[in-house]
């Protein structure tokens, strides 16, 4: 544990990784304490406002559109100008901060990567600040990654995708990381070390520091990190408003306050995205309390479902109306070698997603894999490349007229058997991997992070919670869920052999899964959970 003099009652309270001292310079951790000094009691203040208003929302309270900020949605303004080189946002490629994907997905072909510090990383230490340092050396294309097993160097092509990157969201701690004894907030410990270390580089290269901002709730947490950022600029002597961000609307009271959140970053706004897997989380957990709001089956539940078309179609009429770019969500799907009509299947699905996407008039999308790259920008180049664009801003989108009711629409559908395994096998593979340091795990032919992980530890909760009736007659009980995820158990055993079972990830991950599902209240966080275990 080390105390640094230049910063008072800042500790490290973990050993840096070999070569990532200098990442964490006395500079840089200064400007640490001094945003966990700043913002960091209102951050708490927030996140102590959401808890209160899932006391008003298991009520029976319901999110709509605010009274008090209809002026700034009548209102006629626009974000800043946008920069050269985030005006072809086409495909975007999401992965985590390994040095491996980083060159992989920099040279994938996509218009823009997206390093995720967040649902795709599991943060241990050495995870955290060894991507720092991957970054680092992203930035100055100074990155190579050497496998001795396959014989091959990486390196950085001459074209690259653009850099973003994506901090933890409000509500996570970095407990390495301690001010007066008392873990920092993650988020902010991402953004100063990358900002401190990168900003004044980038742009040096002709970039900029550009961020997507996860899990907001509301405008007054986009508030916060619109000052945060304006801060962080001043204090390394940028001009405000060379950072732009954009927001991943995937919660569902932020949807009802999209507008609210462009305005408050307006400086700094690039965009919104429809962060699909979280928001249908967020869905099932706020209104978790009403039974009128149980979700059926994971795999049925669809873009072409009301209340996920609803909230695509209206982001994309609010940015375009404020000139902000509205991207489109993740391709969960990945390339299935072996096996040509599953893989046939799988890309289908993908360029049906796209299209959907492109032809709603989305400027582009999110894959998890470079073998998708290609796939998606054909479909995006169908509906642009027709028109010579490669975005779509001039899309008003003035025919949709989304209403609380469409945003609040509860999906039917069936509860299986088939559904329940999913989830159960999907969340303990995945708890497990994540447990073991990875954060993004291909598992049934897709690529899981914590968002869909969430969406399965969710839905069984509700679904015990409720009493639940499957298609075959059976209620969902613990004792079911205990049963079915004991056959789940012995099936991956089966799977991954008895030596990697031995190692215990699985058991533990089984039994985090069991405690979270049987709770009488709903955890806000899987990753909050087994922070402590991780």
């Amino acid at each position: 544990m080390t105390e640094l003099t230049s910063s008072p009652g800042l500790q490290l309270r973990a050993a840096l990784p070999a070569g990532c001292e200098a990442l964490l310079a006395p500079p840089v951790l200064e400007l640490v304490a001094e945003l966990e000094r700043r913002f960091g009691p209102r951050r708490r203040e927030l996140l102590a406002a959401r808890e209160a208003r899932q006391v008003r929302l298991d009520a029976g309270e319901r999110p709509d559109f605010l009274p008090e900020t209809a002026k700034i949605r009548a209102g006629d303004w626009s974000v800043a100008p946008l920069p050269a080189d985030l005006m072809d946002r086409r495909v975007e490629i999401t992965g985590p901060v390994d040095r491996k994907m980083i060159i992989n997905a920099l040279n994938s072909g996509a218009k823009v990567f997206m390093a995720d510090l967040e649902d795709s990383n599991a943060p241990t230490w050495n995870n955290v600040v060894d991507g720092q340092r991957n970054l680092h050396d992203a930035v100055r294309r100074t990155i190579r990654f050497e496998d001795p097993a396959r014989g091959k160097s990486y390196a950085l092509n001459d074209e690259t995708a653009v850099l973003m990157v994506r901090p933890r969201g409000w509500h996570l701690d970095e407990k390495h990381v301690t001010l007066g004894g008392q873990p920092i907030s993650a988020s902010l410990f991402d953004f100063a070390v990358f900002m401190a270390n990168n900003a004044a580089e980038l742009l040096a290269r002709g970039s900029g520091p550009y961020f997507y901002l996860p899990k907001l709730e509301s405008h007054l947490e986009a508030r916060l990190w619109n000052d945060v950022i304006t801060h962080v600029e001043r204090a390394l002597g940028l001009e405000v408003g060379v950072v732009k961000v954009t927001v991943l609307i995937e919660t569902i009271t932020a949807a009802f306050e999209m507008d609210e959140i462009l305005f408050e970053l307006r400086a700094h706004m690039a965009g919104l995205n429809c962060g699909r897997w979280d928001y249908i989380f967020s869905f099932i957990k706020r209104f978790r309390a009403d039974p009128a709001f149980v979700l059926p089956d994971r795999g049925s539940v669809g873009m072409d479902r009301r209340f996920l078309a609803s909230y695509s179609q209206l982001l994309i009429q609010t940015c375009h109306r404020r000139g902000a770019f509205a991207m489109g969500g993740m391709a969960a799907q990945i390339p299935i070698k072996g096996d040509a009509a599953r893989n046939d299947a799988a890309l289908a699905k993908v360029r049906a997603d796209k299209r959907r996407e492109a032809e709603d008039g989305h400027d582009g999308t999110w894959v998890a894999h470079p073998g998708l790259v290609a796939v998606a920008l054909e479909e995006f180049e169908r509906v642009l490349g027709a028109r010579g664009v490669v975005n779509q801003l001039d899309v008003a989108r003035d025919d949709v007229a989304i209403t609380a009711a469409d945003l609040l629409a509860v999906p039917e559908g069936e509860i299986t058997e088939a559904g329940l395994r999913q989830n159960l096998g999907v969340g303990v593979r995945y708890l497990a991997a994540w447990l073991g340091g990875a954060g993004c795990v291909p598992i049934n032919d897709l690529m899981e992070d914590a968002a869909t992980a969430e969406i399965s530890r969710t839905q069984v909760w509700q679904w015990v919670h409720h009493a639940s009736v499957l298609a075959d007659g059976r209620t969902v009980t613990p004792e079911l869920v205990r049963g079915i995820q004991a056959e789940e158990l012995a099936a991956i055993r089966a799977e991954v052999g008895d030596l990697a079972f031995a190692a215990g990830r699985f058991e533990r991950a089984a039994e985090h899964f069991r405690r979270l599902i049987e709770s009488t209240e709903l955890a806000e966080f899987l990753t909050l959970a087994a922070y402590a275990d991780l």
